[in-house]
């Protein structure tokens, strides 16, 4: 089961116990000694921005699926997140130049993290907050952006998962799959919280990675038995082909789906029911037109279940993994705290340009 480390970040102690994370998620992806110290940099500087810039906020390091998936190749990342309710960042330009560091921190600045890390994305909104992800992938998995991948608007996902009240493991689990033109994100929520609901959606996990080809329905049949001696889960499934400019959605349980159409979000409805435990005798899958501007988030019933994206959701975040930061983020409070394990994901066409 893949271990998460939540660390709330409210004194200059916790800054140790994020790097501390961060070295063993290294270990965890095998990243070697080099990386591994530019990791612990990284998370370091993250987390002292916290206590200078909001004077508190909280770091989640994962070990999650990279940006885009090649299709045959299995790649890991490890992701850092530092969240805040803080001030926010008035000039982010600034602040992402390479040596900037206003609150004489490390002396090491947002713009050298974004330099050591393979991927990294800043949100901040004054009044608001600050949201940074900085990911580091595995050997043998350098950058890839889909570029072989042929027609349509290319496809990113991303996502932050945080376990109930600290735990070492959460019972959410996402990931995705490639086959072709067809990209597959899955969101499983196993029953309850703490390990055994871990051991189920990890073993949706590990059952995707079989079913790349498949449509969305036929993934949850493949999934109902290979789930049936855990607690069983929620799952959903969302399917993207970019040739044909098509998504495909089918779900059991009660993992949420809102899909941004323009100026508007539509919600994808899931069957009742426990993949593992009870199943329906159907599946419903929609079919929905996916283009340039389409959006797709998935969320577990940690975010309220009335939780509607606010009107500025991915815009401007590329990186989708911050949107859904900036998702969980916002949607929670010590004055809301959840009841759940909290998982966000987001999929999302490559914005053009994009190199």
């Amino acid at each position: 089961m893949p271990r998460v480390w939540e660390v709330p970040v409210q004194d200059p102690t916790r800054v140790r116990d994020v790097r501390v994370a961060a070295e063993e998620a290294a270990a965890l992806a095998g990243l070697d000694e080099q990386r591994t110290a530019s990791v612990s940099l990284v998370a370091t500087e993250l987390a002292t921005n916290l206590l200078k810039h909001a004077q508190a906020g909280e770091v989640l390091v994962d070990v999650v699926d990279p940006p885009v998936p090649v299709e045959g190749r299995p790649r890991r990342a490890v992701q850092i997140t530092a969240l805040d309710h803080g001030p926010g960042i008035a000039d982010v330009a600034e602040a992402m130049r390479d040596g900037f560091s206003s609150a004489h921190s490390l002396g090491a600045g947002l713009g050298t993290c974004r330099r050591l890390a393979d991927d990294f994305g800043l949100h901040s909104v004054p009044g608001r907050g600050t949201v940074a992800v900085a990911r580091f992938l595995s050997p043998g998995s350098g950058p890839d952006h889909g570029e072989d991948a042929p027609g349509g608007p290319e496809v990113h996902a991303g996502g932050v998962n945080v376990p109930f009240g600290g735990a070492d493991f959460s019972g959410d689990a996402w990931a995705w799959v490639r086959s072709g033109d067809r990209t597959t994100l899955m969101m499983a929520d196993g029953l309850g919280h703490g390990s055994e609901a871990a051991r189920a959606s990890t073993a949706a996990v590990e059952e995707l990675r079989h079913w790349a080809r498949l449509s969305p329905a036929e993934v949850l049949r493949k999934l109902h038995p290979a789930l049936a001696g855990t607690r069983g889960a929620a799952v959903a499934v969302a399917q993207v082909d970019t040739r044909a400019g098509r998504l495909r959605f089918a779900g059991i349980g009660n993992v949420s789906a809102r899909l941004r159409e323009g100026v508007r979000w539509r919600s994808l409805l899931s069957r009742p029911g426990i993949v593992g435990v009870h199943r329906p005798h159907t599946v419903r899958e929609d079919e929905v037109p996916w283009t340039a501007g389409s959006l797709l988030i998935l969320h577990t019933d940690g975010l309220p279940s009335r939780w509607t994206p606010p009107p500025d959701t991915g815009e401007p975040p590329a990186d989708p993994a911050v949107t859904a930061a900036v998702a969980v983020r916002d949607a929670g409070s010590s004055a809301r705290p959840v009841r759940d394990d909290t998982t966000v994901a987001v999929l999302a066409p490559v914005p053009a340009g994009r190199p």
